[in-house]
């Protein structure tokens, strides 16, 4: 029996919470019953680094690991090779086994951020090929023979690809199944994962009420998203990874949008909700959401790298880019040619050459804190390069 800790509980229920199946009252009896429980998620090692998503759901996992849970890390090591389509527009490039071996090869110190990996009650990790890489294809027809093709196309990706006549193939109708089972393999009592999981695990909780009678929880987290529902991402710069430096980590917070800020506190720090909803209020009453989102990104880096780092940071922040200032310490590059579009990609500030293109035409890039307008601008040794507020590049 674990220490029931009511204040705990209802943080755990309601904080970041989208929904919990079956429902809140079944899961709160289970926390209120002393008796300790087993949880996961799992994390498909598509690349090298965790991410401020993948942090939200280890926070929840945290809150439970605290009340004396055990939790499981689960390494999708198998399903990483094929790829989950949840929102995917089209097929993933499938990953060789050797390419998630090296991707996940640092998660767990990423992770220790904010799991704890040592103690009486230590996370502990798996990976999924242990038991998905050792079924043989009669156990997988057997499996598969507890869903149907009509659920698979609930799904609204599938109905979109159905509609612009792209391919579904059928090892993505996999990717849920082989999630599902993973639920069977570890006889969990429940799972975390964001709510654009829901449908993957919600499979897992269908198959655990078939093969072994048991009433699997779901709690689904709310995400990180813009007002238009966007998830932060790589090509917009935004997404914070957790082996990130404190100044890029506050960069990138100050370039969230505003109505990102009452969910980022909500979702990524430790900030009272008592609090957050008097900063609703501020924001509400017209205080400058800019100073709002200062205060959100110090709180952020506390989060995950500690007070010292946090005020670092902040003071970073004011001198570099509140004063205008230039930074006096910034990347180098040597660059295949000298044309600023060629020095933007090669120095990983745009995606491409198109985006480098866009970025000059919509007035965003600055050599030498002078506005440039043609692609074709030639740099020299010992010019800066600049794309918005945040990011410099030096020309060697």
């Amino acid at each position: 029996m674990i220490k029931i800790d009511t204040v705990k509980i209802e943080e755990l229920l309601s904080r970041g919470v989208e929904n919990i199946y079956p429902k809140r009252e079944f899961l709160e009896s289970r926390l209120k019953s002393g008796v300790p429980l087993t949880i996961y998620t799992g994390y498909d090692p598509t690349g090298p680094t965790l991410h401020i998503g993948h942090a939200i759901t280890m926070r929840k996992l945290r809150q439970f690991q605290d009340l004396g849970h055990k939790v499981i890390m689960l390494i999708g090591d198998f399903t990483g090779m094929i790829g989950d389509p949840t929102d995917k527009t089209s097929a993933r490039q499938q990953l060789t086994r050797k390419q998630v071996l090296e991707n996940c090869k640092n998660y767990q110190k990423q992770a220790s951020k904010i799991l704890n990996f040592t103690g009486k009650n230590k996370v502990e990790i798996k990976y999924n090929s242990k038991w998905l890489a050792k079924m043989n294809f009669a156990s997988i027809l057997e499996l598969t023979s507890h869903f149907t093709v009509q659920r698979m196309m609930e799904r609204d990706m599938f109905q979109e690809r159905l509609k612009e006549g792209k391919p579904i193939y059928v090892h993505e109708f996999m990717y849920p199944v082989m999630q599902a089972y993973d639920s069977v393999a570890m006889n969990v009592d429940g799972e975390v994962g964001g709510n654009d999981q829901t449908f993957n695990m919600l499979a897992g909780r269908d198959l655990m009420k078939d093969l072994k009678n048991k009433e699997k929880f779901v709690l689904t987290t709310k995400l990180l998203v813009d007002a238009t529902g966007k998830k932060m991402g790589k090509s917009e710069g935004n997404m914070i990874s957790l082996i990130d430096t404190p100044e890029e980590m506050f960069g990138k917070v100050m370039s969230w949008t505003d109505e990102m800020i009452i969910r980022g506190f909500e979702l990524c720090t430790s900030v009272p909700m008592a609090q957050i909803n008097s900063i609703t209020n501020d924001l509400q009453n017209g205080v400058n959401p800019r100073d709002l989102k200062i205060r959100l990104a110090e709180e952020v880096v506390r989060t995950f790298l500690g007070e010292k780092e946090s005020q670092k940071a902040k003071e970073h922040f004011i001198a570099t880019f509140s004063k205008k200032e230039m930074p006096t310490e910034m990347p180098e590059i040597k660059p295949s040619a000298y044309d600023v579009v060629t020095v933007l990609v090669e120095a990983k500030i745009c995606t491409s050459k198109g985006d480098a293109r866009r970025q000059i035409e919509q007035g965003g890039v600055k050599v030498n804190e002078e506005k440039i307008t043609t692609f074709d601008l030639i740099t020299k040794s010992g010019d800066v390069v600049q794309k918005g507020s945040r990011f410099f590049v030096r020309v060697k």
